[in-house]
């Protein structure tokens, strides 16, 4: 069969198309064209894979580095199955390193100690792999945590926290470095932005850890530390909620003038305030506050826009009455509403089928039905999954059930125009033939800036005009590689009609118009 160029009636469904693409205002062109809230065209989709004390991945210390390398991909392969386009990746868990850190040493979590080397470079080979499967990696990094437990002389010699033990805190079982000595967060900034430097990553990731959560009778001791920097501070926690603020600005200004498509992204515990402490928190009764208990002034990181998403953790689930998913979830969209400040919502797959905390987690449902809820609030623009072995598990269903109503089709990742709003100009000599695997196009670039591109299909044999605003016709998106893109759609059936078009998107997933198109009788 010939590959047809786009004439005539044809040439009105490309303009239908191309308005579906590049324009939210463009009315649908038929009945049964509006878009379904089931298959978004863009949604923030992801996992967290941890690797502190082995959560996740590495599943124990003292592998192969080819069988770290295994192990990784199996996490990327739960990923592109269950159609997610993003993986944040725990690289520095607590003060060490996932890659041949300048700053801090290898992490235990590799090799079973600390310093070891564990033969290749496991942070390059992630971002490696999740590119080649055009998956966003976001480095996931702990800025404060030094230990799980409390000798400080089991870190190696050369360790930071060694040479200046009057920057650790021990508190809770654990040791920390003192947020409030200006020399220890300039470390834990470089140190971040030594992988910012020399990786292609997608984004830095906090996740709720800052000051650390109360511990029932126990004092942070930080009281000298006060004395000697708090100067021009009426009160202990106001200095401390400055010295978080100064860190995440300090870092939001480094990372953008390193790197500005870099996305800074932060996942705090999901209460800011009780609305009993403060008339603009959420209607909640949390035993944690994070302004009042971490330090943590998480909206104000939203309103000043130091940050390009927050993704709450709302670990509870819809009606639980001290802290309420549908009630979290709208009070953080009026947090982000007017702002650049993305919104993806964290979600506790780890308590379903777990937790007594409420009867919903029993239910195979709860998950979907906190999706169906985003679905209803237009801020809302992606969900993170905790942690990636307990979405693996599928515990009732669960994870079946979600992705099986929620993610049937791909997604482009949600795009940032207040990073980058130019798109790429469109792909070149778009052609389609049909072959005994299916049909196959190839294609150009156009753009330097091009890194991925999307692939949708037209049935035209069923009459399908309708513009491409949501992702019911996205077949898939796939990375720019060098030369001539080739791509075959096996689903294809023999007979029909079909209007394919490629489109070329940026790192920042801004999209090129469809053209030009290849219709294939």
């Amino acid at each position: 069969m010939r590959a047809w160029r786009v004439v005539g009636v044809l040439a009105v469904a490309v303009g239908l198309l191309v308005s579906g693409l590049t324009s939210t205002a463009t009315a649908a062109p038929a009945s049964g064209c509006a878009p379904d809230s089931k298959t978004p065209l863009r949604q923030f989709r992801a996992s967290w894979v941890s690797s502190v004390v082995n959560i996740d991945w590495p599943s124990r210390t003292g592998l192969t580095a080819e069988q770290q390398k295994a192990e990784l991909l199996t996490w990327y392969d739960d990923a592109v199955r269950q159609r997610h386009n993003a993986v944040v990746l725990q690289v520095r868990p607590t003060a060490d390193a996932f890659w041949p850190s300048t700053v801090e040493p290898w992490s235990q979590y590799l090799t079973g100690t600390q310093g070891g080397d564990p033969g290749y470079d496991p942070l390059a080979f992630a971002v490696a792999e999740a590119h080649k499967r055009n998956l966003e990696l976001h480095a996931w990094f702990n800025p404060y945590r030094l230990s799980m437990g409390t000798n400080l002389n089991a870190l190696v010699p050369t360790h930071p926290a060694r040479q200046h033990p009057d920057w650790v805190v021990t508190y809770g079982g654990k040791l920390y470095y003192n947020p409030g000595i200006p020399a220890a967060r300039k470390l834990v900034e470089s140190a971040i932005m030594d992988a910012v430097g020399k990786y292609d990553i997608d984004g830095v990731h906090f996740d709720d850890y800052f000051y650390p959560y109360p511990v029932a009778g126990q004092t942070f001791d930080d009281a000298a530390t006060f004395a000697q920097y708090g100067g021009g501070f009426a009160n202990l926690q106001d200095w401390r909620r400055n010295n978080i603020d100064l860190l995440i600005q300090e870092l939001q200004h480094q990372i953008k003038a390193a790197k500005p498509w870099v996305k800074f992204g932060i996942s705090p515990f999901a209460v800011w305030r009780n609305k009993a402490t403060d008339a603009e928190g959420s209607d909640t009764t949390a035993g944690v506050q994070t302004y009042d208990d971490l330090a943590a002034d998480t909206r104000k990181w939203v309103r000043e826009e130091w940050i390009d998403y927050i993704v709450p953790q709302v670990y509870w689930a819809g009606g639980f009455a001290p802290a309420d998913y549908n009630k979290i979830v709208p009070w953080w969209a009026d947090q982000v509403r007017g702002t650049d400040v993305h919104l993806y919502i964290g979600q506790a797959t780890y308590k379903v089928g777990t937790s007594t905390q409420s009867p919903d987690w029993s239910d195979p449902a709860e998950l979907s039905d906190h999706l169906a809820f985003n679905s209803t609030i237009p801020e809302v623009k992606g969900d993170i999954y905790f942690s990636a072995k307990d979405v693996r598990a599928d515990r009732l269903g669960a994870t079946s059930l979600l992705n099986s109503t929620w993610y049937t089709r791909p997604a482009l990742v949600p795009a940032m125009p207040s990073l980058d709003a130019r798109p790429p100009l469109p792909v070149h000599a778009l052609k389609a033939s049909r072959t005994t695997g299916g049909i196959k196009l190839t294609w150009r670039q156009t753009s330097k800036d091009t890194t991925s591109y999307a692939v949708y299909r037209r049935d035209l044999t069923a009459g399908d005009w309708c513009a491409d605003n949501d992702a019911r016709n996205l077949l898939a998106t796939l990375r720019a590689t060098a030369g001539q893109q080739t791509w075959t759609d096996p689903t294809a059936v023999a007979g029909r009609h079909y209007l394919y078009l490629v489109t070329a998107l940026d790192r920042s997933w801004n999209q090129s118009i469809p053209l030009p198109a290849a219709v294939l009788r």
